[in-house]
């Protein structure tokens, strides 16, 4: 079976998402092969490798962007209860913060009123620009906005696509901070990072690919970084 399994509701533990078999042909080129993992309830899954491992590929794969070549993922939780961070901020840069949280919230089914924004501006330490273009926030200050929308929708899946680039120290110290908040509420957070150091902590489990295959799949402290360079 290729492409993406019927999608149906899990317990709150468990597996909210399971990759099967995954392979990607862009074209001739084979960037993914005989991919399985899951994504777990109330954990992180740190998705390592070299630059041009396809990490990014499987994320989207994961989360339904891109169509596998092979295998299948099946979904245990509603595509609206899914949420992805990744470089592009997917922000409308001539709403205002609180505008662009209220469209995302629209997107999702909801109607979040101006408290609920609000709330979701301070937990990211933007209250004080809710009414300013989003189009003039810096790399940081547009990364906190996302980070709001993922919060806005309550997501029971989350996929972070290298959310750290370009962050300032400050708010890489709140992204993780957020993700450890995602995992106690029970999400599953599926991560891409290049920051092994500080990010690896944050793990219950590690996906390392290496040269199209998976070379690693297992928990975290089990996992020897070596000389890997991301």
């Amino acid at each position: 079976m290729v492409g993406r399994a019927a999608q149906h509701e899990s317990p709150v533990s468990g597996a909210l998402l399971e990759a099967s078999g995954v392979g990607k042909f862009f074209g001739s080129r084979l960037v993914l092969r005989d991919v399985s993992v899951q994504a777990r309830a109330g954990e992180a899954l740190l998705v390592v490798g070299g630059n041009g491992a396809g990490k990014t590929t499987l994320l989207k794969i994961m989360a339904g962007l891109c169509r596998p070549s092979a295998g299948a993922v099946d979904l245990r939780v509603a595509p609206e209860a899914c949420a992805y961070l990744g470089h592009a901020t997917f922000l409308y840069p001539r709403l205002s913060a609180g505008a662009n949280l209220a469209f995302w919230g629209r997107m999702y089914g909801l109607s979040p009123s101006r408290e609920d924004i609000a709330a979701v501006l301070a937990r990211v330490g933007l209250a004080h620009v809710e009414g300013e273009s989003a189009g003039t926030f810096s790399r940081g200050m547009a990364q906190r906005l996302n980070l709001a929308r993922v919060f806005l929708i309550g997501p029971k899946l989350v996929f972070l696509d290298e959310p750290g680039t370009g962050l300032d120290p400050a708010s890489q110290d709140l992204l993780r901070r957020e993700i450890l908040n995602l995992k106690a509420s029970g999400a599953a957070v599926v991560w891409v990072s290049h920051h092994l150091a500080s990010d690896l902590p944050l793990a219950e489990r590690v996906l390392h690919i290496k040269d199209t295959r998976v070379a690693y799949c297992g928990d975290a402290a089990g996992f020897d970084a070596g000389g890997l360079t991301c």
